[in-house]
């Protein structure tokens, strides 16, 4: 932001501010200068840094105020010479000229007009030309000069149309029309669509809210009739036109970070004054305006004594009233000087807590104030348990020769879609720099791929293990943003049975290690969800009785396309929910004392039978003594017969106070083979 340090005495009280000074104050207060330059004829000329959530700080009677907090001085606002919203007392009513209508409240809060009749368009003033011309901005005529000069002056852009211009004498802020286009002041012709906001008359649109106006509205020689727009819009709407039609104004970067509705009143007036003065004419009366009702001042508490202890020195809650008074808060201290209560004013959307208001108090007190202590006591605590299981889980990963990965949220279409979810549709974003990555990944997967095939490259052999915590994003057909942090694993897998079940141990180590030994992990077949994974290969995973996400084997197609050339599983896993596991209590148990004895059972099933069915029944029967229930093996074979398998199981049984013997084990195999049998 660019300050001319003549213009900036214009709000102080005494004026007399040295560039010198203007500096000095500034950087006190926390606004850093990027640049000086002093010309011979317009002074020093500072580039101010100003943070997005400081809008405020965009205009020069914001930086006064700032600077007359810091030095002392008082801030003196312009002289508007009628009130505000009547005007200088015509008779004829601005809404007998032309009719507003606002169909977007929800984009536009308010919007207001002004009508002044009988302008002499021409050249400006010197002291008006030199005064942009000291900010780098060109003169265009009287009126447009001082709708930017305003801009300059308060931070609120205001803008003008040849009134003549206007269709059907009407206003009309509304969504645009797919496929609408807009001639504007930047000489191109823009194609709009049904998500962006526009400024129209009864037939077209004349402006881009917020962003640009239209060249077929615009004030020139020939205007006479004015039509003054002051308005605000949502900073969300105004970022994504600007960016999506590539057009950046000093109004759009203002609108960005918030225009309060409260605050468009004086700007506006000061600005038909200003064209009053400079172009004559006549104000008409009234303001004629539309928009949702504006929202109550925000009232904040302060208490002096946490003040003090956040910032290490004591300052009399009198003296706080007072700095943040000069920055034009309003601020009450009761009879015991126990609380100050305080009412944000509108242009500082960002002060929304007790610490922001401490903070306007350390500012305005003076940092250099403060004194440095010779220690800094650091209270240690422990890490949440939501923390520290994400660590255990990382640990124990790299543990099992997993290497942790760090990805890009971008991937392509192409690969979006083959990880996608039925119902649902990528979330992508419409910006030029991401023409060939624009959608945000709805599996972390593509991405590990991506790792696989760079480890590839560098003439990695197989056994690559990835693993990484991440956000997946999508949307439901309605227009919903889904957006889940998962645990995304891959394993390079040559033997597809060998590697599955690796990834199923891994997934029950990790399981284990969220949610202690307790943990149970539960694998079930089912039809793969994306067209990535084999149909074959695809199973969902529960940990706890609850859906926690799957594991599959990718199709040679999904290889292939990715450019890996190893057969790989993967799984993916809802990471709130490991993270939401209690491991409980650490306990440590004695070695056994006493030997356990074994048995294996092969029990011949349908192919279709899965190892979680067979596992449950045999854990329903409830053999006493049983400590443990192990998979073996699986063998397909002539002896078998087609459409059959063997599965093989392993039992162990131990007894904590004595040795088993063999004849005591028995009946429980014999207990869960006819367990099996039913």
């Amino acid at each position: 932001m660019l300050i001319a340090v003549a213009w900036l005495n214009r709000y102080l009280a005494p004026p007399g501010l040295t560039a010198d000074e203007a500096v000095a104050a500034l950087e006190r207060m926390g606004f850093p200068i990027e640049s000086r330059e002093d010309h011979a004829d317009a002074g020093a000329v500072l580039d101010v840094e100003i943070t997005s959530n400081r809008g405020d700080g965009m205009s020069h009677i914001g930086l006064a105020r700032e600077v007359a907090a810091a030095t002392g001085r008082r801030l003196v606002r312009p002289v508007i010479p009628f009130d505000p919203e009547t005007g200088p007392g015509s008779r004829t009513e601005a809404s007998e000229v032309f009719s507003l209508e606002n169909r977007a409240p929800e984009a536009c809060p308010r919007f207001t007009a002004r009508v002044i009749r009988g302008v002499k368009v021409g050249p400006s003033p010197p002291w008006l030309v030199e005064a942009l011309e000291s900010i780098g901005q060109r003169s265009v005529n009287n009126v447009v000069d001082v709708s930017n000069f305003v801009l300059f002056e308060y931070g609120q852009p205001t803008h003008t149309f040849d009134l003549s211009t206007l269709r059907g004498s009407t206003i009309v802020v509304r969504w645009a029309r797919d496929g609408e286009r807009l001639a504007a002041l930047d000489g191109r012709s823009h194609r709009l669509t049904p998500d962006e906001l526009v400024v129209a008359d009864a037939e077209r649109a004349v402006s881009i809210a917020g962003v640009i106006g239209g060249a077929e509205t615009a004030v020139t020689e020939r205007t006479t009739d004015v039509l003054l727009e002051a308005a605000t819009w949502s900073p969300a709407v105004v970022r994504r036109m600007a960016r999506r039609l590539r057009i950046t104004t000093d109004a759009g970067r203002r609108f960005e970070r918030l225009v309060d509705a409260r605050t468009i009143d004086e700007p506006a007036a000061r600005a038909a004054a200003l064209i009053l003065e400079i172009a004559g004419g006549e104000l008409l009366a009234g303001v004629v305006e539309a928009g949702a009702p504006p929202a109550p001042r925000r009232e904040i508490s302060l208490r002096p004594r946490r003040a003090d202890r956040i910032l290490g020195v004591v300052i009399p809650p009198a003296e706080i009233v007072e700095h943040l008074r000069a920055l034009e808060i309003d601020a009450r201290a009761d009879d015991a000087g126990e609380r100050i209560a305080c009412v944000a004013p509108p242009h500082r959307p960002d002060l929304t807590r007790e610490v922001d208001l401490i903070e306007e108090a350390a500012r305005v007190h003076g940092y250099d104030r403060v004194p440095i202590g010779e220690r800094l006591e650091v209270e240690v605590r422990p890490l949440q348990r939501e923390e520290r299981t994400e660590r255990e889980i990382a640990q124990t990963l790299a543990g099992l020769g997993f290497f942790e990965t760090v990805t890009f949220s971008f991937v392509t279409r192409e690969e979006a879609a083959r990880f996608m979810p039925p119902g649902m549709r990528p979330l992508c974003v419409d910006e030029e720099r991401r023409r060939g990555e624009p959608a945000l990944r709805p599996s972390v997967v593509p991405s590990l791929l991506r790792v696989r095939r760079v480890n590839a490259d560098a003439g990695a052999a197989d056994g690559v293990r990835l693993f990484e915590s991440a956000s997946v994003f999508a949307q439901i057909d309605g227009g919903t943003t889904i957006e889940n942090r998962n645990l995304a694993l891959y394993m390079d897998a040559p033997d597809a049975q060998r590697g599955w079940r690796q990834m199923r141990g891994v997934i029950e180590v990790v399981a284990r290690a969220a949610g202690g030994p307790a943990a149970r992990v539960e694998v079930e077949p089912a039809a793969p969800v994306f067209p990535a994974c084999r149909a074959d290969g695809f199973a969902g995973v529960r940990i706890g009785g609850e859906h926690a996400g799957y594991m599959a084997l990718l199709t040679d197609e999904a290889l292939a396309r990715a450019s890996v050339d190893t057969p790989a599983v993967v799984a993916e896993l809802n990471l709130p929910l490991l993270r939401s596991l209690d491991p409980g209590a650490r306990r440590v148990t004695p070695t056994p004392a006493f030997p356990a004895i074994e048995r294996d059972l092969s029990v011949v099933v349908d192919e279709a039978v899965a190892w979680s069915a067979i596992e449950s029944a045999a854990r329903g029967a409830q053999p006493a003594l049983l400590e443990d229930l192990r998979f073996v093996g699986v063998y397909r074979g002539k002896q078998i017969g087609a459409g059959k398998k063997s599965v093989t199981l392993r039992m162990i049984f131990r007894d904590p106070e004595r040795t088993l013997r063999h004849e005591e084990v028995d009946p429980q195999v014999a207990q869960t083979l006819a367990a099996l049998e039913r």
